[in-house]
Protein backbone atom coordinates (compact mmCIF):
# COMPACT_ATOMS: atom_id res chain seq x y z
CA UNK A 1 0.00 0.00 0.00
CA UNK A 2 1.55 3.30 -1.30
CA UNK A 3 0.03 6.23 0.24
CA UNK A 4 3.10 8.46 1.15
CA UNK A 5 3.00 12.12 0.49
CA UNK A 6 -0.02 12.19 -2.15
CA UNK A 7 -0.75 15.58 -3.36
CA UNK A 8 -3.35 18.00 -1.13
CA UNK A 9 -5.05 20.26 -2.78
CA UNK A 10 -7.54 22.12 -0.40
CA UNK A 11 -11.37 23.70 -1.95
CA UNK A 12 -11.45 26.87 0.25
CA UNK A 13 -15.04 27.30 1.23
CA UNK A 14 -14.53 28.32 4.30
CA UNK A 15 -16.53 25.88 7.06
CA UNK A 16 -17.48 23.74 4.07
CA UNK A 17 -13.70 23.53 2.85
CA UNK A 18 -12.44 19.77 2.17
CA UNK A 19 -9.49 18.05 0.53
CA UNK A 20 -8.38 16.59 -2.37
CA UNK A 21 -5.72 13.81 -2.03
CA UNK A 22 -4.43 12.42 -5.17
CA UNK A 23 -1.57 9.60 -5.50
CA UNK A 24 -1.53 5.97 -5.48
CA UNK A 25 -3.24 3.82 -2.44
CA UNK A 26 -5.00 7.11 -1.46
CA UNK A 27 -7.96 5.38 -1.05
CA UNK A 28 -6.87 3.51 1.88
CA UNK A 29 -7.26 6.51 3.90
CA UNK A 30 -10.78 6.59 3.58
CA UNK A 31 -11.45 5.03 7.37
CA UNK A 32 -9.09 8.42 8.54
CA UNK A 33 -11.20 10.62 6.37
CA UNK A 34 -14.74 8.82 8.00
CA UNK A 35 -13.29 8.86 11.35
CA UNK A 36 -12.49 12.98 11.00
CA UNK A 37 -15.84 13.70 9.94
CA UNK A 38 -17.27 12.01 12.89
CA UNK A 39 -19.38 9.76 10.89
CA UNK A 40 -20.96 6.64 13.11
CA UNK A 41 -22.42 4.79 10.34
CA UNK A 42 -21.50 4.47 6.33
CA UNK A 43 -23.48 3.60 3.04
CA UNK A 44 -20.49 2.82 0.31
CA UNK A 45 -22.22 3.07 -3.30
CA UNK A 46 -19.29 1.05 -5.28
CA UNK A 47 -19.36 0.85 -8.84
CA UNK A 48 -16.38 -1.24 -8.25
CA UNK A 49 -15.43 -5.01 -7.47
CA UNK A 50 -14.65 -5.75 -3.43
CA UNK A 51 -11.14 -5.57 -3.83
CA UNK A 52 -11.05 -1.52 -5.25
CA UNK A 53 -13.93 -0.93 -2.89
CA UNK A 54 -12.13 0.19 0.83
CA UNK A 55 -13.48 -0.08 3.90
CA UNK A 56 -14.83 2.79 6.46
CA UNK A 57 -13.83 1.70 8.70
CA UNK A 58 -16.72 1.87 10.98
CA UNK A 59 -20.27 -0.48 10.60
CA UNK A 60 -21.39 -0.31 6.46
CA UNK A 61 -23.43 -1.56 3.89
CA UNK A 62 -22.04 -1.55 0.23
CA UNK A 63 -24.89 -0.99 -2.39
CA UNK A 64 -23.68 -1.79 -5.55
CA UNK A 65 -23.90 0.38 -8.32
CA UNK A 66 -23.15 0.64 -12.13
CA UNK A 67 -21.26 3.50 -14.02
CA UNK A 68 -22.82 5.04 -16.90
CA UNK A 69 -25.14 7.43 -18.16
CA UNK A 70 -28.54 5.37 -18.45
CA UNK A 71 -28.67 4.86 -14.79
CA UNK A 72 -28.53 8.54 -13.83
CA UNK A 73 -31.80 9.08 -13.11
CA UNK A 74 -34.24 10.07 -10.52
CA UNK A 75 -34.91 6.25 -10.04
CA UNK A 76 -31.47 5.85 -9.07
CA UNK A 77 -31.59 8.24 -7.05
CA UNK A 78 -34.50 7.23 -5.05
CA UNK A 79 -33.02 3.77 -4.98
CA UNK A 80 -30.00 5.01 -3.09
CA UNK A 81 -32.15 7.48 -0.79
CA UNK A 82 -34.50 3.83 -0.26
CA UNK A 83 -31.01 2.19 1.00
CA UNK A 84 -29.61 4.52 3.55
CA UNK A 85 -33.34 4.82 4.71
CA UNK A 86 -33.42 0.76 5.49
CA UNK A 87 -29.78 1.28 6.78
CA UNK A 88 -30.58 3.86 9.27
CA UNK A 89 -28.04 6.46 7.72
CA UNK A 90 -29.38 9.81 10.15
CA UNK A 91 -27.83 13.15 9.91
CA UNK A 92 -24.32 12.15 11.80
CA UNK A 93 -23.62 9.90 9.85
CA UNK A 94 -21.93 9.56 6.00
CA UNK A 95 -22.56 7.99 2.03
CA UNK A 96 -19.59 7.36 0.27
CA UNK A 97 -19.30 7.04 -3.88
CA UNK A 98 -16.79 4.49 -5.32
CA UNK A 99 -17.29 4.60 -9.26
CA UNK A 100 -16.97 6.97 -12.14
CA UNK A 101 -18.32 10.14 -13.06
CA UNK A 102 -22.26 9.39 -13.10
CA UNK A 103 -21.36 7.23 -10.02
CA UNK A 104 -20.42 10.32 -7.99
CA UNK A 105 -23.08 12.82 -9.66
CA UNK A 106 -25.40 10.13 -8.47
CA UNK A 107 -24.42 9.45 -4.92
CA UNK A 108 -23.58 13.02 -4.80
CA UNK A 109 -27.59 14.35 -5.09
CA UNK A 110 -28.51 11.35 -3.15
CA UNK A 111 -26.51 12.37 -0.37
CA UNK A 112 -27.63 15.98 -0.93
CA UNK A 113 -31.49 15.29 -0.58
CA UNK A 114 -31.53 12.15 2.10
CA UNK A 115 -32.65 14.35 5.18
CA UNK A 116 -32.31 17.57 3.28
CA UNK A 117 -28.53 16.78 3.32
CA UNK A 118 -25.50 13.77 5.01
CA UNK A 119 -21.94 14.04 4.41
CA UNK A 120 -20.45 12.57 1.22
CA UNK A 121 -16.66 11.59 0.38
CA UNK A 122 -16.25 10.50 -3.18
CA UNK A 123 -13.52 8.07 -4.75
CA UNK A 124 -13.26 8.62 -7.82
CA UNK A 125 -12.22 5.97 -9.97
CA UNK A 126 -11.97 6.93 -13.47
CA UNK A 127 -9.61 9.69 -15.24
CA UNK A 128 -12.98 11.65 -15.57
CA UNK A 129 -14.18 11.51 -12.38
CA UNK A 130 -10.54 12.38 -10.55
CA UNK A 131 -10.11 15.48 -12.89
CA UNK A 132 -12.96 17.20 -12.77
CA UNK A 133 -16.66 15.02 -11.77
CA UNK A 134 -16.03 14.40 -8.21
CA UNK A 135 -14.89 17.88 -7.17
CA UNK A 136 -16.56 21.06 -7.18
CA UNK A 137 -20.15 20.11 -5.50
CA UNK A 138 -22.18 19.98 -8.64
CA UNK A 139 -24.83 16.83 -8.23
CA UNK A 140 -27.03 16.48 -11.04
CA UNK A 141 -28.95 13.35 -13.31
CA UNK A 142 -30.45 13.42 -16.65
CA UNK A 143 -34.03 13.46 -17.81
CA UNK A 144 -34.80 12.37 -21.74
CA UNK A 145 -35.31 16.17 -22.24
CA UNK A 146 -31.41 16.85 -21.96
CA UNK A 147 -28.40 16.50 -19.14
CA UNK A 148 -28.21 17.39 -15.76
CA UNK A 149 -31.38 19.53 -15.63
CA UNK A 150 -32.24 18.30 -12.08
CA UNK A 151 -29.43 18.44 -9.03
CA UNK A 152 -28.17 20.60 -6.14
CA UNK A 153 -25.00 21.68 -5.21
CA UNK A 154 -23.73 19.55 -2.69
CA UNK A 155 -19.98 19.95 -1.88
CA UNK A 156 -18.49 16.38 -0.59
CA UNK A 157 -16.61 16.27 2.87
CA UNK A 158 -12.93 14.65 0.70
CA UNK A 159 -12.30 13.28 -2.02
CA UNK A 160 -9.70 10.74 -2.71
CA UNK A 161 -8.00 10.56 -6.33
CA UNK A 162 -6.37 7.22 -6.18
CA UNK A 163 -4.25 6.92 -9.15
CA UNK A 164 -4.33 3.27 -8.50
CA UNK A 165 -7.75 2.61 -9.41
CA UNK A 166 -6.49 4.04 -13.13
CA UNK A 167 -4.66 1.12 -13.87
CA UNK A 168 -8.23 -1.08 -14.21
CA UNK A 169 -9.70 1.45 -16.98
CA UNK A 170 -10.03 0.37 -20.38
CA UNK A 171 -8.01 2.50 -22.55
CA UNK A 172 -11.04 4.07 -23.95
CA UNK A 173 -12.22 5.08 -20.33
CA UNK A 174 -8.74 6.51 -19.96
CA UNK A 175 -8.79 8.03 -23.17
CA UNK A 176 -12.86 9.88 -22.50
CA UNK A 177 -11.06 11.23 -19.32
CA UNK A 178 -8.56 13.68 -21.66
CA UNK A 179 -11.27 15.44 -22.91
CA UNK A 180 -11.74 17.31 -19.61
CA UNK A 181 -7.99 17.34 -19.79
CA UNK A 182 -7.69 18.83 -23.24
CA UNK A 183 -10.83 21.64 -22.26
CA UNK A 184 -8.37 22.49 -19.15
CA UNK A 185 -5.95 23.81 -21.65
CA UNK A 186 -7.89 26.96 -22.73
CA UNK A 187 -9.49 27.78 -19.44
CA UNK A 188 -6.18 28.33 -17.32
CA UNK A 189 -4.50 25.15 -16.38
CA UNK A 190 -2.10 25.50 -18.85
CA UNK A 191 -0.37 22.94 -21.48
CA UNK A 192 -0.76 19.52 -19.92
CA UNK A 193 0.23 17.12 -23.07
CA UNK A 194 2.82 14.71 -21.88
CA UNK A 195 3.23 15.20 -17.59
CA UNK A 196 2.54 12.44 -15.74
CA UNK A 197 -0.71 11.70 -15.01
CA UNK A 198 -0.84 12.57 -11.38
CA UNK A 199 -0.14 16.01 -12.15
CA UNK A 200 -2.62 16.49 -15.12
CA UNK A 201 -4.84 15.36 -12.39
CA UNK A 202 -3.51 17.65 -9.68
CA UNK A 203 -3.18 20.47 -12.17
CA UNK A 204 -6.79 20.01 -13.36
CA UNK A 205 -8.26 19.92 -9.40
CA UNK A 206 -6.43 22.90 -8.41
CA UNK A 207 -7.69 24.99 -11.17
CA UNK A 208 -11.22 23.84 -10.31
CA UNK A 209 -10.50 24.48 -6.88
CA UNK A 210 -9.57 28.24 -7.06
CA UNK A 211 -13.00 28.40 -9.24
CA UNK A 212 -15.22 26.73 -7.29
CA UNK A 213 -13.73 28.86 -4.15
CA UNK A 214 -14.19 32.34 -5.97
CA UNK A 215 -17.73 31.05 -7.37
CA UNK A 216 -19.43 28.00 -5.77
CA UNK A 217 -22.90 28.58 -7.64
CA UNK A 218 -22.11 29.55 -11.19
CA UNK A 219 -22.83 33.58 -10.35
CA UNK A 220 -20.10 33.74 -13.21
CA UNK A 221 -16.71 32.86 -13.28
CA UNK A 222 -17.24 29.21 -13.11
CA UNK A 223 -19.30 29.06 -15.91
CA UNK A 224 -15.57 28.58 -18.05
CA UNK A 225 -15.50 25.13 -16.65
CA UNK A 226 -18.53 24.52 -19.05
CA UNK A 227 -15.80 25.30 -22.16
CA UNK A 228 -16.83 22.64 -24.46
CA UNK A 229 -19.70 21.19 -23.06
CA UNK A 230 -22.95 22.24 -24.42
CA UNK A 231 -21.76 21.04 -27.38
CA UNK A 232 -20.43 18.14 -25.49
CA UNK A 233 -23.77 17.60 -23.99
CA UNK A 234 -26.03 17.88 -26.64
CA UNK A 235 -23.94 15.58 -28.93
CA UNK A 236 -24.54 12.85 -25.75
CA UNK A 237 -27.86 13.25 -25.62
CA UNK A 238 -28.16 13.01 -29.58
CA UNK A 239 -26.23 9.48 -30.11
CA UNK A 240 -27.93 8.23 -27.39
CA UNK A 241 -24.66 8.26 -25.07
CA UNK A 242 -22.94 6.26 -27.64
CA UNK A 243 -20.58 9.59 -27.01
CA UNK A 244 -18.82 9.56 -23.86
CA UNK A 245 -18.90 12.80 -21.72
CA UNK A 246 -15.17 12.89 -22.24
CA UNK A 247 -14.84 12.22 -25.94
CA UNK A 248 -18.35 14.57 -25.98
CA UNK A 249 -16.26 17.04 -24.95
CA UNK A 250 -13.37 16.83 -26.54
CA UNK A 251 -15.53 17.82 -30.15
CA UNK A 252 -17.18 20.54 -28.09
CA UNK A 253 -13.61 22.06 -27.08
CA UNK A 254 -13.00 21.85 -31.50
CA UNK A 255 -16.41 23.58 -31.95
CA UNK A 256 -15.81 26.35 -29.43
CA UNK A 257 -12.74 27.28 -30.57
CA UNK A 258 -14.14 27.20 -34.65
CA UNK A 259 -17.45 29.43 -33.19
CA UNK A 260 -15.04 31.95 -31.55
CA UNK A 261 -12.79 31.94 -34.74
CA UNK A 262 -16.14 32.88 -36.74
CA UNK A 263 -17.33 35.20 -33.89
CA UNK A 264 -13.75 37.29 -34.57
CA UNK A 265 -12.54 36.39 -31.10
CA UNK A 266 -9.49 34.61 -31.80
CA UNK A 267 -7.68 34.38 -34.89
CA UNK A 268 -6.84 31.37 -37.18
CA UNK A 269 -3.74 29.97 -35.02
CA UNK A 270 -5.65 30.01 -31.75
CA UNK A 271 -8.55 28.46 -33.70
CA UNK A 272 -6.00 25.63 -34.91
CA UNK A 273 -4.87 25.22 -31.55
CA UNK A 274 -7.94 23.59 -29.87
CA UNK A 275 -8.10 20.96 -33.08
CA UNK A 276 -4.30 20.09 -32.01
CA UNK A 277 -4.40 19.84 -28.17
CA UNK A 278 -7.80 18.01 -28.83
CA UNK A 279 -6.39 15.21 -31.39
CA UNK A 280 -3.13 15.25 -29.22
CA UNK A 281 -4.44 13.80 -26.12
CA UNK A 282 -6.05 11.09 -28.50
CA UNK A 283 -9.31 12.07 -29.09
CA UNK A 284 -11.62 12.35 -32.37
CA UNK A 285 -12.05 16.30 -32.77
CA UNK A 286 -14.75 15.84 -35.80
CA UNK A 287 -18.19 15.65 -34.88
CA UNK A 288 -19.83 12.15 -35.67
CA UNK A 289 -21.22 11.45 -38.99
CA UNK A 290 -25.07 11.27 -39.34
CA UNK A 291 -25.69 13.92 -36.28
CA UNK A 292 -28.17 16.52 -37.03
CA UNK A 293 -27.08 19.78 -37.03
CA UNK A 294 -30.73 21.17 -36.53
CA UNK A 295 -31.37 18.78 -33.24
CA UNK A 296 -27.93 19.92 -31.75
CA UNK A 297 -28.93 23.50 -31.69
CA UNK A 298 -32.30 22.36 -30.21
CA UNK A 299 -30.41 20.48 -27.67
CA UNK A 300 -28.19 23.42 -27.13
CA UNK A 301 -30.97 26.49 -26.52
CA UNK A 302 -31.93 23.82 -23.39
CA UNK A 303 -28.93 24.38 -21.63
CA UNK A 304 -28.69 25.61 -18.43
CA UNK A 305 -26.34 28.61 -19.29
CA UNK A 306 -28.34 29.14 -22.42
CA UNK A 307 -30.76 32.23 -20.19
CA UNK A 308 -30.86 34.63 -23.69
CA UNK A 309 -31.10 32.27 -26.38
CA UNK A 310 -27.52 30.26 -27.28
CA UNK A 311 -25.05 30.66 -24.70
CA UNK A 312 -21.44 29.30 -24.92
CA UNK A 313 -18.29 29.61 -22.95
CA UNK A 314 -15.72 30.99 -25.54
CA UNK A 315 -12.50 32.09 -25.82
CA UNK A 316 -11.19 35.78 -26.66
CA UNK A 317 -8.95 38.70 -26.21
CA UNK A 318 -9.49 38.23 -22.42
CA UNK A 319 -9.61 34.94 -21.99
CA UNK A 320 -12.32 32.25 -21.70
CA UNK A 321 -16.09 34.10 -20.92
CA UNK A 322 -19.79 33.49 -20.87
CA UNK A 323 -21.22 34.79 -24.51
CA UNK A 324 -24.60 34.97 -24.67
CA UNK A 325 -27.36 35.39 -27.50
CA UNK A 326 -24.86 33.92 -30.03
CA UNK A 327 -26.67 34.24 -33.64
CA UNK A 328 -27.92 30.74 -34.69
CA UNK A 329 -26.20 31.07 -38.22
CA UNK A 330 -22.64 31.35 -36.59
CA UNK A 331 -23.29 28.26 -34.24
CA UNK A 332 -24.77 26.54 -37.89
CA UNK A 333 -21.49 27.84 -39.44
CA UNK A 334 -18.91 26.74 -36.92
CA UNK A 335 -20.46 22.91 -36.95
CA UNK A 336 -20.21 22.74 -41.05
Amino acid sequence: MTTEHPARIEVALGERAYPVLIGPGVRHRLAAEVARIGARRVVVVSARPPEWTPDPGVPHRVVPARDGEHDKTLATVEHLCRAFAEFGLTRTDAVVSCGGGTTTDVVGLAAGLYHRGIAVIHLPTSLLAQVDASVGGKTAVNLPEGKNLVGVYWQPRAVLCDTEHLTTLPERERRNGYGEIARAHFIGAGDLRGRPVAEQIAACVALKARVVAADERDGGLRHILNYGHTLGHALEVATGFRLRHGEAVGVGTVFAGRLAGVLGRIGPARVAEHREVVAGYGLDPELPAGVDHDELVALMRRDKKATAGLSFVLDGPDGPELVADVPPEAVHTALR
